[in-house]
């Protein structure tokens, strides 16, 4: 690599020069195909694993490069990227080139680069695999957010093609509660990010590919994780209290199609609820679930707001996302939204749900709860 790298293409030229991508992998995500090109035989077959309910197609809408290397130089002043509200640590710097960008996360030294329609992971790829899994979700995520929709923090479930999405303000349980849905018999369909578009019909949603990453506390809160984490670990996480255990970050994948069985990942769905859970662990006032007016609660907003951040390239020829408080509210005006408030009942919030998307089948969403 030369002292200083000025353009995406200069880079992706040099890498496939130097390192030949001749391992691929086809990903079919709804309508939309991604070739993953690599030099790591090892890493595509990870992301083979990884991606195995989604394999297939072979004109390519979107192109993945992943270049299996030591940590890269080149030759930038990086820009720090400032965490979002709520957030302290700093994960990416970040360097405009002259047809895109570069992002680097400072825990792992891995490079993403990308711009004009090409994208390149850089960097020990096999050891930090996951972020090539995220690098090559959001390249979905653009694509969608390009074709009119927007993006939710929110996981999303489907129960008989209706579907409904949970959001939370931090640390609420929304992993917890979407995988208890999925435990009951719903199907999955994301975990921490959604894309609604708005129909003729009503509501859209689509998530994306990516296996729920959860802490200790949300696998010992269900009976249906347990084999998620081995048993000697398992047994040492029961030991500690319940409020330090949800403090921990200490991710687990949740492999989907192995823990709750066959053709249960899905990733679109009419939406016809949206549930934010806004409990206290502290509470001791009762559960209840109630519908609100976004309009009149506009505090509920933020809970289910995402910016698409560092990883979103704007094009010349398309208007500007609008990623505005008002937006959002206009997003799901077709939606009906409900609050979950009082002590933590995850069990009990999971009947609710239920009963939600079984009522809304009978064209009736009336349903509340602790009034």
């Amino acid at each position: 690599m030369r002292e200083k790298a000025d353009t995406v293409s200069w880079i992706a030229a040099d890498l496939a020069a130097s390192y030949e991508p001749d391992r691929v992998l086809f990903l079919q995500l709804g309508d939309c195909v991604i070739k993953v090109q690599s030099n790591s035989a090892e890493l595509i077959m990870r992301l083979s694993a990884y991606y195995k309910g989604f394999i297939g197609g072979r004109s390519a809408d979107i192109s993945v490069m992943a270049f299996e290397t030591d940590e890269p130089v080149f030759g930038h002043e990086f820009i720090k990227k400032e965490p979002e509200p709520g957030k302290t640590r700093i994960k990416e710097e970040y360097f405009e080139l002259k047809d895109g960008r570069i992002v680097r996360k400072l825990l792992t030294g891995m490079h993403f680069v990308f711009g004009k329609g090409i994208n390149l992971a850089v960097g020990r790829c096999v050891e930090n695999y996951n972020q090539v899994v995220n690098f090559i979700n959001n390249r979905y995520i653009e694509k969608m957010l390009k074709n009119e929709c927007m993006l939710l923090h929110s996981a999303g479930v489907v129960l008989k093609g209706r579907g409904l999405a949970v959001a939370g303000f931090a640390g609420k349980g929304k992993s917890t509660l979407a995988l208890t849905l999925v435990g009951r018999g719903m199907k999955f369909l994301s975990n921490d990010r959604l894309m609604v578009k708005k129909t003729e019909h009503g509501v859209s949603m689509y998530g994306i590919p990516k296996l729920p990453r959860i802490n200790p506390g949300t696998v010992l809160a269900s009976p249906f994780l347990k084999k998620v984490i081995p048993e000697n670990e398992r047994l040492e996480f029961e030991k500690i209290p319940a409020d330090k255990l949800w403090e921990l970050e200490h991710k687990y994948d949740v492999d989907i199609e192995d823990i709750f069985g066959p053709d249960r990942f899905v990733l679109t769905s009419e939406m016809n609820a949206l549930v934010i859970i806004n409990w206290d662990r502290n509470s001791s006032a009762p559960f209840a679930l109630n519908e609100v007016n976004l309009e009149e609660r506009t505090d509920l907003v933020h809970a289910y707001m995402k910016s698409p951040g560092l990883f979103f390239e704007m094009s010349e020829n398309i208007t500007p996302p609008d990623f505005s408080e008002r937006a959002y509210i206009n997003a799901l005006r077709n939606v009906r939204i409900y609050e979950i408030t009082g002590s933590v009942n995850f069990e009990e919030a999971a009947d609710m749900c239920i009963s939600l998307l079984e009522q809304d089948k009978a064209g009736d969403l009336s349903l509340s709860a602790g009034k």
